[in-house]
């Protein structure tokens, strides 16, 4: 029937096994304590008594410890509760764990082989010593399984284990040979010393992705042109490329510097862009068609590069990066119209443009 119970446990214990994985573990010496019931080999004539352990051990490796075990029972006989029986020993055991990554507990083979003595009083009547008494030291062995799990800064076990006592000479079961007692048992392990520090991961490898030295927004992998200047714009290879603002579009009515609704859109792409290049400085520049006076369209192209210039800085663009404003009247025209009405009015020359100041 025990040993029925015993391999029940076995079986159940490598249900639970995993593969193993390498994990950090602690290598502390450890003392050792558990308590539990000792179910008494029949053939001992005596009754299931309570047991205790205490011991030390080590963690060898993530996935197996050893423990030196001191044990102690005091069971009573069955037919006769006056006579006296004891059993103590030292035991040396190994452990095979069985880890795994997040688990909170694991289960353990256990293989042990120790010493056990047995001290047995037996009626010795009509002898005037009766009670007799019987000393006996004998080599025992154990197998058995477990769980193992942490609990805070101990580690508890639970265990179930057959430990075979090759003790030949009881009086209470002549010609019986050794006896098989399976012990049940709940224990607790509580680390000696400072628990071990763990070192830090090491931070990875920088390389040549992870930096860009001429601050350009492309790492030095990819940076084909590693010496940009602060505030160029430059394409997915690091190198320059040319930018244009472009304020298409963002034109005047004849003889006015008032901003048309259809200019909103394009001067909130251009304040988008120079958010984006933040050490980028251009001028706003205005002009006007022919139409007109010198000195008048003079004045109306500066009132039309105020208009775009108090629209931009008013739109998050800092008035330290734009130049200006400055007009520039009929002397800059994109089409060199004839000085009559209607032909002097082109719509290209009432414009105002954003032009680039630092490298390209």
């Amino acid at each position: 029937m025990k040993i029925r119970m015993l391999s029940t446990a076995l079986l159940a214990g490598l249900a639970f096994a995993q593969a193993a994985q390498a994990q950090s573990f602690d290598d502390r010496w450890y003392l050792a304590g558990s308590v539990g019931i000792n179910v008494q080999d029949n053939d001992r004539g005596t009754n299931n008594a309570p047991f205790g352990t205490i011991g030390l051990g080590k963690m060898l490796n993530p996935n197996w410890s050893f423990d030196v075990e001191l044990n102690y029972q005091n069971p009573r006989f069955t037919k006769n509760q006056d006579l006296w029986w004891s059993q103590y020993g030292v035991s040396f055991d190994a452990r095979r764990h069985f880890m795994a990554e997040g688990r909170s507990w694991n289960p353990y083979l256990l293989v042990g082989a120790g010493y056990q003595r047995s001290e047995e009083e037996y009626n010795a009547f009509p002898s005037p010593n009766s009670p007799g008494q019987r000393k006996d030291g004998n080599l025992a062995v154990k197998l058995g399984a477990g769980l193992q799990g942490d609990a805070g800064p101990v580690k508890i076990r639970t265990e179930l284990a057959y430990r075979i006592d090759l003790d030949d000479q009881s009086v209470a079961a002549p010609g019986v040979n050794g006896f098989g007692d399976l012990l049940a048992s709940v224990g607790v392990l509580i680390p000696l010393g400072a628990a071990p520090s763990v070192a830090p991961p090491p931070p990875p490898a920088v390389t040549c992705a992870d930096k860009d030295d001429d601050g350009d927004g492309v790492n030095n992998c990819d940076d084909k042109c590693p010496g940009s200047v602060a505030g160029q714009a430059v394409g997915p290879d690091g190198c320059p490329v040319p930018l244009t603002i472009d304020l298409k579009g963002v034109n005047f009515d004849f003889d006015k510097s008032t901003l048309r609704p259809d200019a909103v859109a394009i001067l909130d792409e251009a304040a988008s862009i120079l958010q984006r290049y933040p050490q980028l400085r251009v001028e706003v520049a205005g002009h006007t068609d022919l139409c007109g006076s010198d000195a008048y369209n003079q004045s109306l192209s500066e009132r039309r590069a105020r208009a775009v210039y108090d629209y931009l800085t008013g739109h998050g663009v800092d008035a330290s990066r734009l130049a200006g404003p400055n007009g520039y009247g009929e002397s800059r025209p994109l089409e060199n119209t004839p000085q009559t009405l209607p032909a002097c009015k082109s719509e290209r020359n009432r414009r105002t443009e954003l032009n680039v100041q630092n490298g390209q």
